[in-house]
């Protein structure tokens, strides 16, 4: 798995991991940022922050930040609420996860939908679920799909996620629809999750993506959405899907393909060939880079006055005609 990934081509400012030394690792981990609008047309991804997205049309933006008129919808990414979580460096995930909700809600032009990447939870707490339900509904799209990240499936495997937010999903909560020309793909590579081994999707569920991408024609753009990458961010944390090089295969032959995915709580991008790999931060705490700590999980070394900048959200763009541009930062702070 490590040998294929590892054929990436990176951008300049971010270079892959095994190109670089931690300093290098660092820079990449802090070159990219969050609270991103990103635009569907054509099956090209193109980002503006979210302060510009929300100014609206005719606010000052540079020529990065731009979100061409033709660009048809957009929607926006969260990940990794953790409702229920109750310590340094965030002891309020709620309020945090209403300040995304807010920036959200102020997008112009307004999201079609939102996606949330998993960890809706902390370890399935009492009442977690309901909070998240009703913070929720404070967002102005009705439409949010999910996928489970592992603190979602702790308890029971991922029942009490299902009866709540498996409607319309198939098998253990994987999913597909179409908005706008795009081929969305929501895949579930947690329930074998446990303690730092990696995420799987397993056979049942690979069978049905190549079902699901058999009737596309190959210039349809694609956005796969998950919890744990499908790329090898850092196994030696369990930072990777281990079956994920089937999933790619199926998706080399489309022209454009885009996966987000959560669990990390930090940015990197990564392309490769024909894919797009972007991470997210959390809503309610950052987790130290590979390599930096004894072991993964909420950072020790900052407080919850300084735990904002470290978190984010996304929004989504593609528009025709042009390159994937460079995620730009901007903090929940």
């Amino acid at each position: 798995m490590t040998s294929h990934l590892n054929r990436a081509h990176a951008t300049a400012d971010a270079p892959t991991l095994g190109e670089t030394d931690r300093r290098g690792f660092l820079k990449c981990m802090a070159w990219a940022g969050t609270g991103l609008v990103w635009a569907v047309s054509g099956g090209l991804l193109s980002s503006t922050t979210l302060a510009h997205a929300a100014s609206g049309p005719t606010a000052a933006r540079t020529p990065a930040q731009a979100a061409p008129p033709t660009a048809t919808f957009t929607f926006a990414q969260i990940s990794d609420t953790h409702i229920g979580f109750a310590a340094e460096p965030n002891p309020d995930p709620i309020a945090t996860l209403q300040e995304a909700i807010a920036r959200i809600n102020a997008l112009n032009p307004a999201p079609a939908f939102v996606i949330h990447t998993g960890d809706l939870t902390h370890a399935q707490k009492a009442g977690a679920f309901d909070t998240v339900n009703e913070l929720l509904k404070g967002l102005n799209t009705s439409q949010v799909f999910f996928t489970p990240g592992e603190h979602d499936v702790f308890v029971d495997d991922g029942v009490e996620f299902l009866n709540r937010f498996g409607q319309g999903t198939r098998g253990q909560g994987w999913r597909s629809f179409d908005y706008g020309g795009v081929h969305f793909v929501g895949l579930v590579n947690t329930l074998s999750f446990k303690g730092e081994s990696a995420g799987v999707l397993g056979d049942e569920q690979l069978e049905w993506l190549e079902d699901d991408l058999a009737p596309l024609g190959s210039s349809t753009p694609v956005v796969v959405y998950t919890h744990i990458p499908l790329w090898a961010v850092y196994p030696e944390w369990g930072w990777y899907t281990e079956d994920s090089e089937r999933a790619l295969a199926y998706l080399q032959r489309f022209g454009s393909v885009t996966v987000l995915n959560g669990h990390i709580h930090q940015i990197m991008q990564k392309v490769e060939g024909n894919v797009s790999f972007y991470t997210a931060r959390s809503t309610a705490f950052p987790q130290p880079a590979p390599g930096t700590a004894a072991a993964p999980g909420p950072r020790q070394d900052i407080t919850s006055e300084q735990v904002r900048p470290l978190l984010g959200l996304r929004s989504v763009t593609f528009v025709p005609g042009t390159q994937p541009l460079a995620v730009v930062d901007s903090p929940l702070s």
